[in-house]
């Protein structure tokens, strides 16, 4: 007992007291924002490998944005990004950044089905699928249990088998030899399950996108409940999401 309270005293409490409130330390790079500056739209657009960057208005969509920055380094008077880690949205469309815009991304509560927060708002039990992933989110979100972001005091936690779960958390572009083991774990999770997807790879294919080696049907299937921006997935994005999606909202 007392070696414990000695290490406190000396380490202090390595939880984040407030997920919802943190000032991150170091290079991260969160929400953009675009002013009305002019600059050359062309060679703006041609900086993005992964054709992100689209004009009239310039926008960036961070379904596919995988926060280099460089556009940035090019244009610092019209693209910044700034440490906000709330990258989530509830439709693919939320994820569209534009010249202008200066508030957060917000899930949009008319298109939460009920019977999330309803069933899930004190557990949520997920099973995350890595369908080709390069394991950089699957670290990250790995790191939503650890000591720092202690996921799991949300009653938020991640289960070995799709039979414990509520739903599933996918990362990586969805393979073509994932894609019928993704299936397989969708229909073995229970209903109602929800689905979320993890990181630019599997919100849009990133860097992969249109190759002939990806299967990405099984989207076309389903509708999806969460996505969460980020190349890789702060655990911050992903817990402030989740909670998001699953909190109790009054009913109108």
């Amino acid at each position: 007992m007392f070696k414990n309270l000695k290490i406190l005293f000396h380490q202090g409490k390595q939880y984040i007291p407030d997920v919802t409130n943190v000032n991150v330390p170091g290079i991260f790079r969160g929400r953009p924002i675009i002013t009305t500056a002019k600059v050359n739209e062309e060679k703006l657009i041609e900086i993005c490998p992964l054709q992100a960057i689209t004009s009239s208005p310039v926008a960036i969509d961070l379904g596919k944005c995988n926060f280099c920055g460089e556009c940035s380094f090019a244009f610092p008077d019209k693209i910044s990004f700034t440490k906000d880690y709330k990258l989530s949205s509830n439709q693919r469309e939320g994820l569209i950044i534009k010249e202008g815009d200066t508030g957060t991304i917000e899930l949009n509560p008319d298109v939460i089905r009920k019977e999330i927060s309803q069933l899930f708002s004190r557990s949520l039990k997920l099973r995350q699928v890595s369908a080709g992933g390069d394991n950089s989110c699957e670290l990250e979100l790995n790191a939503c249990s650890n000591v720092n972001f202690d996921m799991g005091r949300f009653g938020i936690e991640f289960v070995a088998s799709p039979r414990h779960a509520d739903g599933i958390v996918i990362t990586g572009p969805i393979s073509e030899n994932m894609a019928e083991a993704l299936q397989i774990c969708y229909d073995a999770t229970p209903d109602p399950k929800i689905i979320i997807l993890a990181g630019v790879d599997a919100i849009s294919g990133g860097i992969f996108a249109g190759s002939p080696a990806l299967n990405r049907s099984f989207l076309d299937k389903y509708n999806v409940d969460l996505y969460v921006s980020g190349n890789p997935v702060h655990p911050l994005a992903f817990i402030n999401g989740v909670l998001e999606l699953i909190r109790k909202r009054k009913s109108s």
